[in-house]
């Protein structure tokens, strides 16, 4: 962490980037560095670039910026484990490259890579580098990283929690964050997010196996005039279901990109989305489809990976 500290200290101009579609995490890490780094060094340019997070709008807003800003700059990546994956690829017209990330390093790029793939999310990490480099820490700065910490660790439940997580949340709530305020923009959905998850109750299938997913077509998205954003979230909708440890949702994107968002209370499923161009942690990872054409293949095999768990656990 020391050579982020000196690399931070030393560079006047300061882009943060985040990954296409960026989530909470990702949001967090970046307007949270952000804040923490202004507060400190006042006369720094510090800018924040990338996607749009319409879940997190109101942590702030996507800095436009020249290319010619890069010149001499220090772009630090963060909550993004392949280089392809950042939203915006001007990364590389900076003058020194920083990556840090908390999921499983399929890829080194830049000039130097800081990565905990035990944490939670980014944004422990950040808090850590923070606290450890004396930056500021004020409301905002806190703010921003508490959300990135309630919503990678599924506010919390999720096995990757440690006592640590704990420790950084007690910090980041001293300075001032209500949690109640933060549920507040989380919990509320508009009336067609909630048609929406209706629809995915109704229309999602399950494998006797118990691999359980949802396909989510074009059509179905702007039927109910939501968000990719608000589509995509829904896998969430299916995972309480009893016997189902593994489940899924399949988006289409505009240009019939098809990403898979993969999830599990037990078996390790990233392997399987290295089978198809993805990856990520054990029980969370994202992969993609080349076609509607290999849904069936992607299914029987999540299917047997649920079959083989269920079959170990039953032998323990």
């Amino acid at each position: 962490m020391e050579q982020i500290l000196n690399k931070i200290k030393e560079y006047n101009t300061i882009i943060i980037h985040g990954h296409k579609r960026p989530d909470g995490d990702c949001y967090g890490s970046q307007f949270g560095l952000q804040r923490a780094i202004k507060a400190t060094y006042p006369d720094k340019k510090v800018y924040v670039v990338g996607g749009v997070c319409d879940y997190c709008a109101f942590l702030g807003k996507m800095d436009e910026i020249p290319d010619d800003t890069y010149k001499g700059a220090l772009a630090i990546c963060v909550d993004c484990a392949v280089a392809d994956r950042l939203a915006d690829q001007r990364f590389s017209l900076a003058d020194y490259v920083i990556k840090i990330d908390h999921h499983i390093a399929e890829e080194s790029y830049g000039d130097y890579q800081y990565v905990e793939e035990d944490a939670p999310a980014c944004t422990q990490i950040l808090t850590d580098l923070i606290r450890k480099g004396n930056l500021k820490m004020t409301y905002d700065a806190a703010f921003a990283l508490y959300t990135g910490l309630v919503t990678d660790t599924g506010r919390f439940r999720f096995d990757s929690v440690v006592a640590h997580t704990f420790e950084v949340a007690a910090y980041l709530l001293g300075f001032g964050v209500d949690p109640s305020v933060l549920d507040n923009y989380l919990s509320v959905e508009t009336l067609q997010t909630l048609k929406l998850k209706g629809y995915v109750l109704s229309n999602f299938e399950m494998t006797k196996e118990g691999f359980a997913y949802i396909k989510m077509t074009r059509d179905v998205v702007e039927k109910y005039g939501v968000s990719d954003e608000e589509a995509a979230n829904q896998v969430g909708t299916i995972s309480t279901i009893e016997g189902c440890p593994v489940w899924a949702l399949f988006m289409e994107y505009p240009g019939n990109e098809i990403r898979i968002r993969l999830r599990s209370r037990g078996p390790v499923i990233n392997t399987l989305a290295e089978e198809y161009n993805g990856g990520g942690h054990a029980k969370a990872a994202g992969a993609s489809l080349d076609s509607w054409d290999d849904l069936d293949g992607f299914v029987k095999k999540a299917s047997l990976l649920v079959k083989k768990y269920k079959e170990e656990q039953n032998n323990n």
